[in-house]
């Protein structure tokens, strides 16, 4: 288990639902916890993401108040129910979509990694991604979840290219990916209010399970920390589907 104790976390998106969980875990642990969100709020200081200049000045905050940040929790997201035939790419919603979901978490290592590099001190990173970064789930299609898929799978393969680039540098800065399934957020709330009444098979799960095993994969140092079995079936069709079809072009046996 990682020693939290006298370490700083950063966790953006902590007024609620994973963020806050990830925050009270990181706090039980130990960890003095930067809570950063867009609502603000108690103990929770009002940043907002879609802003290019807030993860560098967040960031920069954190170092001045407390000299160190051993952890950035990249977590804070929005959501989006619209048909991609009815989308228009490029208005405000659509810009702040990726504004959030994945530039948010480029630019919040961009200004963390050379931080620690130029106080040679190593360092994490957590990026929230989702079950639809990789696939499109089972327990959704027809949701409408195109573009808020599509911001979630871009953060994952940066997620991946961040990973590659500091194993390049030899730079001492661990990067996990949390890819959540169905997690009982405001997200999720604001269309069920009561889980109770939630299809078992969109396996619906409280927001301190999914922090827990996010804590868990990052003590056992995983890159990919899904917090739901069904993740795998769903990625499946599309690694079948693209065998199948270099089979059929003759590029394998």
């Amino acid at each position: 288990m990682i020693d939290h104790a006298g370490k700083v976390a950063l966790v953006t998106g902590a007024a609620s639902g994973i963020g806050r969980a990830l925050a009270a875990a990181l706090t039980a642990r130990g960890a003095t916890v930067v809570a950063a969100d867009v609502q603000g709020g108690d103990g929770v200081t009002p940043c907002d993401l879609a802003e290019p200049g807030a993860a560098e000045s967040l960031v920069a905050q954190v170092f001045a108040a407390h000299g160190r940040l051993d952890l950035v929790c990249s977590n804070a997201g929005v959501g989006r129910n619209k048909r991609l035939l009815k989308e228009t790419p490029g208005d405000g919603a659509v810009e702040r979509l990726f504004a959030v979901n994945t530039f948010a978490a480029i630019r919040l290592a961009q200004a963390y990694v050379p931080r620690l590099r130029d106080a040679g001190l190593a360092g994490r990173i957590m990026i929230t991604g989702s079950e639809n970064s990789l696939s499109v789930p089972a327990a959704v299609k027809g949701a409408g979840l195109g573009l808020y898929a599509a911001s979630k799978h871009a953060v994952l393969i940066a997620a991946e290219w961040l990973r590659d680039e500091l194993a390049g540098m030899g730079a001492p800065v661990a990067v996990h990916v949390l890819l959540p399934g169905a997690v009982y957020t405001p997200l999720i709330a604001a269309q069920l209010p009561d889980p109770a009444n939630a299809p078992p098979e969109l396996g619906l799960i409280m927001p301190e399970r999914c922090a827990a095993l996010a804590l868990d994969g990052m003590d056992r140092g995983l890159f990919y920390i899904p917090t739901h079995g069904h993740i795998v079936d769903d990625m499946r069709a599309r690694s079948e589907g693209v065998a199948a079809a270099a089979r059929a072009l003759g590029l394998r046996d």
